[in-house]
């Protein structure tokens, strides 16, 4: 255990989010999202899964250490609904919550279709898969820099 850090920051976890660099996305996913194939083909190939944790919580844990990309238009991205993009599931709510929170500022995410955001993904340094199984609870989110 390490001061400071949140319990659910587990050692392949801190790996992943200290060796991502400035512009590098992770993937956040649900429990139904195909994390095991899209992982296999991230610039890591890593998959970190948490299971028994709700989207929330796993986005504040990795918030507390993740800064988020200032510098791009589209920081965070989440799964639009399908047949209602503009639907804002309460898992989304959540997370939108967190990164509000963390950004100390509202920082809208933008939304990617289903099969764009698998695309996404799959360019993302690495997969987190968190054990939440509300549906649309897929997010990217891009790793900023910490200014001196």
């Amino acid at each position: 255990m390490l001061r400071g850090l949140d319990p659910l920051l587990t050692p392949d976890l801190l790996w992943i989010l200290a060796a991502m660099g400035h512009g590098d996305d992770l993937a956040l996913v649900d429990a139904n999202h195909p994390a095991e194939r899209i992982a296999g083909a991230t610039i890591s190939g890593r998959l970190v899964r948490l299971p028994g944790l709700t989207m929330g919580h796993a986005a504040s844990a990795i918030l507390s250490v993740l800064p988020v990309d200032d510098f791009a238009a589209d920081p965070v991205r989440r799964m639009q609904v399908v047949g209602d993009p503009g639907t804002i599931p309460e898992v989304q709510a959540e997370v939108q919550a967190e990164v509000d929170r963390a950004a100390g500022r509202s920082l809208a995410m933008a939304g990617l279709e289903r099969f764009d955001f698998y695309a996404a993904a799959e360019q993302a340094f690495a997969v987190v898969q968190v054990g939440d199984p509300r549906p649309y609870g897929c997010f990217l989110i891009r790793k900023g820099v910490i200014a001196g």
